[in-house]
């Protein structure tokens, strides 16, 4: 039975703290629906209201350009372990860009990673657990570090390039913004 609560309480902020991966949902007004599983220590919660986290380079880009689109977002969670449950936050999000005032802001809130991309301001307009009796259990193991290898070998500059061939439209061939965001 799903539940409805209109900001993040004491619990589920404590259950979002838990988990050691989430999944981005979001969508332009045309095309594909994306959805991407997320991980790194790469969310933060502000306040009852306020979600942020830093996008990590990779293969695509099509959360910018849903959100500076239409700003709809949604963050799914999910206990993997003996208690089950799945947490939706729905609500807007805007884009910050290497470019933006409030870059620094962000960057202040995690660990620096060569490869962020930018970083995701959600304001929550809805919370909604549900009991998750049918996703499975498994066990953490342990964080890969990859991705953050990759971004070290290419460093800041190889990134920018790896976004102007990669990064700069969506499957629907929307335009992201990320190079004219970019510093």
């Amino acid at each position: 039975m799903a539940v409805k609560f209109d900001s993040i309480n004491k619990a589920h902020r404590e259950f979002i703290e838990k988990q050691k991966m989430f999944v981005i949902g979001s969508a332009g007004v045309d095309g594909f629906i994306n959805v991407s599983p997320k991980g790194m220590d790469s969310l933060k919660i502000i306040d009852e209201n306020t979600v942020v986290w830093m996008n990590h380079t990779g293969s695509g880009n099509e959360t910018s350009a849903h959100v500076q689109e239409n700003g709809r977002m949604t963050i799914m969670f999910n206990s993997f372990d003996k208690t089950p449950m799945i947490l939706k936050l729905y609500g807007k999000a805007i884009v910050i860009h290497d470019k933006d005032e409030r870059w620094e802001e962000m960057s202040s809130l995690f660990t620096e990673f060569i490869g962020a991309r930018q970083f995701f301001e959600m304001k929550v307009e809805l919370l909604l657990t549900s009991c998750g009796f049918g996703v499975p259990q498994y066990k953490y193991i342990g964080e890969r570090n990859k991705l953050q290898k990759w971004a070290e070998k290419k460093g800041r500059e190889g990134m920018k390039l790896y976004w102007s061939e990669k990064n700069t439209k969506t499957l629907n061939g929307v335009y992201t913004k990320v190079m004219e965001l970019s510093k």
